[in-house]
C-alpha cells in the first residue's frame, strides 16, 4: 500500500513540476493506457500541397525522378489521374481551404488570396487579422488568423474527435499555406517571414511565444546558408522536358539580366529583398522540408496514443513558376529537388513513426497556364486581357446607358461589384444592370462566359464552367457579376505564368495517397479535391468538415 501511495506521489509530482511537458503531453500520457487500440487509425497524417503544381509535372518529369520521392507515392500508393478543382477562381488559398474543408468557396468562404469585402469597402486578405499580434517577429505579417475560413477543416474535425489530445501543425514559406491547413483548432501554424529576418514565425491566434525548438532552428543559420549557387542538378543539356534556358518568356531576379542558370543567390539577395530570394528557389521548399523534419522529432509527431498531422505546403514552386513560368528549366529543376526532399521526408516518417503506421496525400491548390506569348509562338490561341482599358469602358458603357455615375464600385478577382446605395438612391433594378454588363462584357473577345449574380442563385449549373463559378461563388461575399477569360488568356506579365480560371490547366491537379487506409493503384475516373478531406475522415473514423460537399474516394481506400 505504501510502495503504490509512494509511486502516484511521484507520478503527480512529475507531472506537474516538469516544465518541458506540455498539457496537451501530459493528456497524452494519461489517456495511453485507457486508449487502447480498439480502432486501427494511422498514428500520423501528412497532408502536402504544392504549390502551381500540374498534374502534367508527374508524368513530364517522371523518368527523372528517383525511387524515393513522387515515384514511390506514384507506384506504392493510389495516384488519381484525373482529379480536379470543382470551382474557379483557382488560386492558392481558395485551393488550400477546399483540400481541407472538402468544399468549395460557395461553403467555405475563401473567394480569393484577397478580395473586395462589400461591406467594410475595402479589399481584405483572407489570412489577415489584426485582432491577433505577430510572434517571433514584430513585422505585421504575423498578425494573422484563418478566422475568416468559415468551416471546419479535416484538423479540426480531428482535433474536436480527439478532444484536443492529437496534435496538429501547419508549415508552409506561405502564410495562407500554413494556417487554412491548420484550421481553427490547430496547436500552430508556422510560416517563413523573410526580407532580413529569414525566420519561421507564428500568431497570437495560436501561441504566445515560439517554441524553444523553433527559436533554435532559426537561430541556427539554416535559412542563410541557403544563399548559395542555384545551378541545374544534372547537365543543363539534359533538361529536354523544358524549353531552351534564355527565351523571352521569363523575368530574371533583380541584378541578373537574363533569366538563365546559374543564380549567385549571396549576389542577388541585397537587390531582392534579402531571404525573399530563397522563396523563388528550390531551397524555399528545402527549409520547408528542414522544418518540418524539426517538428517531427521535437513534437513526436506520430508517436502519440491518438493521431497527428502534419500539414505541409510547399510554396516555392509558385513563385518560381509565377517567374520562369511552366515550361521553363527553373521548374524543371525545382522538382527535381523537391522530388530530394519528399525522400527525406517519407524516410523520416518511416523511421519515426515506422512504414504502414502513418497516411499521406500529396495533391495541388491550382496548375498553371504556359505563357500565352509562348502558346503564340506555337501558333495556338492566347493572349492577354487588359484590365485596366476593360475597366474604364465598362464604367463609362454603364454610366451611359444608365445616365448615373458610381454605380459599379470595384472590379477584381473577374467579379464586378456594384454599390447599392448608389442603385437604390437612383431607384434601379440590379437585375438590368447585371444583364446589361453581361450582354455588354460577352462583346469582348477575350471574354468568354459571363454570369450574373441573380443566374448564379436561382439556377442550379450541374456541369461545365457554369458549375465551377457557382461553386466558387458565395452568395454574401461575391460580386454581382463574374466574367470568365477565353482560354490560354489572362491578365498578367508578358513573362512567367499564372493560374485562377476554370481551366484544365488550372483545375487538373495531382492526387497521390499512399500508406495507411490506403490501396495500392490507379484510377483514371474523375475525382475533385473536395473529396480528399472525406476520405482522410474515412480513414481516420472520424466527422467530415462540417460543410464537406465531397465524396470518400471509395476506390482508393482499403477494405
Amino acid at each position: 500500500m505504501m510502495d503504490r501511495l509512494f509511486l502516484t506521489a511521484v507520478l503527480v509530482c512529475s507531472l506537474t513540476s516538469c516544465s518541458t511537458l506540455s498539457q496537451k503531453q501530459i493528456k497524452n500520457t494519461l489517456q495511453t493506457s485507457t486508449q487502447a487500440t480498439t480502432l486501427e487509425r494511422p498514428k500520423l497524417v501528412v497532408g502536402i500541397v504544392v504549390d502551381q503544381m500540374r498534374y502534367d509535372y508527374l508524368t513530364k518529369f517522371y523518368s527523372r525522378f528517383k525511387d524515393g520521392g513522387f515515384k514511390r507515392l506514384m507506384n506504392d500508393g493510389f495516384n488519381a489521374t484525373n482529379n480536379h478543382f470543382n470551382f474557379a477562381p483557382t488560386y492558392t488559398a481558395p485551393g488550400h481551404a477546399s483540400v481541407y474543408t472538402g468544399t468549395s468557396p460557395m461553403n467555405n468562404g475563401i473567394i480569393g488570396n484577397d478580395w473586395y469585402d462589400k461591406f467594410e469597402k475595402k479589399s481584405v486578405y483572407n489570412a489577415g487579422d489584426d485582432a491577433y499580434e505577430p510572434v517571433g517577429t514584430t513585422a505585421a505579417e504575423g498578425k494573422m488568423s484563418p478566422r475568416k475560413l468559415l468551416t471546419t477543416t479535416i484538423t479540426d474535425e480531428l482535433e474536436l474527435h480527439t478532444q484536443g489530445r492529437s496534435k496538429v501543425i501547419g508549415i508552409s514559406i506561405k502564410d495562407r499555406g500554413a494556417i487554412i491547413p491548420a484550421g481553427h483548432a490547430a496547436d500552430a501554424a508556422y510560416w517563413f517571414y523573410g526580407k532580413d529576418e529569414g525566420a519561421f514565425i507564428s500568431s497570437t491566434f495560436y501561441m504566445n511565444t515560439l517554441p524553444q525548438w523553433v527559436q533554435d532552428f532559426n537561430a541556427s543559420g539554416t535559412a542563410l546558408s541557403y544563399f548559395r549557387e542555384w545551378d541545374t542538378m544534372y547537365p543543363i543539356e539534359t533538361y529536354t522536358a523544358s524549353g531552351t534556358d534564355l527565351n523571352d518568356y521569363e523575368k530574371p531576379p533583380r541584378g541578373k539580366e537574363t533569366a538563365t542558370f546559374p543564380y549567385h543567390l549571396a549576389t542577388l539577395s541585397p537587390q531582392n529583398r534579402g531571404y525573399d530570394l530563397i522563396k523563388a528557389t528550390p531551397y524555399g521548399n528545402s527549409i520547408v522540408a528542414d522544418f518540418a523534419l524539426a517538428a517531427l522529432k521535437n513534437e513526436q509527431l506520430g508517436t502519440h496514443a491518438d493521431p497527428d498531422f502534419l500539414a505541409i505546403s510547399f510554396s516555392s514552386t509558385d513563385y518560381i513558376g509565377h517567374q520562369y513560368g511552366v515550361n521553363s528549366v527553373e521548374i524543371e529543376d525545382t522538382y527535381l529537388r523537391l522530388d530530394n526532399d519528399l525522400e527525406r521526408l517519407l524516410n523520416a516518417f518511416d523511421m519515426q513513426v515506422g512504414k504502414g503506421n502513418y497516411t499521406v496525400f500529396l495533391t495541388a491548390d491550382h496548375g498553371a497556364v504556359d505563357n500565352p506569348a509562348y502558346l503564340q509562338s506555337r501558333k495556338i490561341n492566347a493572349g492577354y486581357f487588359d484590365e485596366r482599358s476593360f475597366k474604364k469602358e465598362l464604367n463609362e458603357a454603364v454610366n451611359a446607358q444608365f445616365k448615373v455615375d458610381g454605380i459599379i464600385e470595384n472590379i477584381s478577382n473577374d467579379q464586378i461589384f456594384f454599390d447599392h446605395e448608389v442603385t437604390k438612391k437612383a431607384n434601379l433594378n440590379e437585375n438590368d444592370i447585371q444583364d446589361f454588363i453581361a450582354g455588354h462584357s460577352i462583346t469582348d473577345s477575350h471574354i468568354a462566359y459571363v454570369y450574373t449574380r441573380h443566374a448564379l442563385m436561382n439556377t442550379s449549373f450541374v456541369n461545365g464552367t457554369g458549375r465551377l463559378v457557382q461553386n466558387g461563388f458565395n452568395m454574401r461575399l461575391s460580386g454581382d457579376v463574374v466574367y470568365v477569360l477565353a482560354p490560354g488568356f489572362i491578365d498578367y506579365s508578358m513573362t512567367g505564368s499564372t493560374h485562377g480560371s476554370p481551366q484544365s490547366y488550372d483545375t487538373h491537379v495531382p492526387l497521390l495517397m499512399y500508406g495507411f487506409g490506403i490501396k495500392k493503384g490507379t484510377t483514371a475516373a474523375r475525382v475533385e479535391v473536395v473529396d480528399i478531406a472525406p476520405t482522410i475522415a474515412t480513414i481516420l473514423k472520424i466527422a467530415f468538415p462540417n460543410g464537406c460537399t465531397g465524396n470518400p474516394i471509395q476506390a482508393a481506400l482499403q477494405n
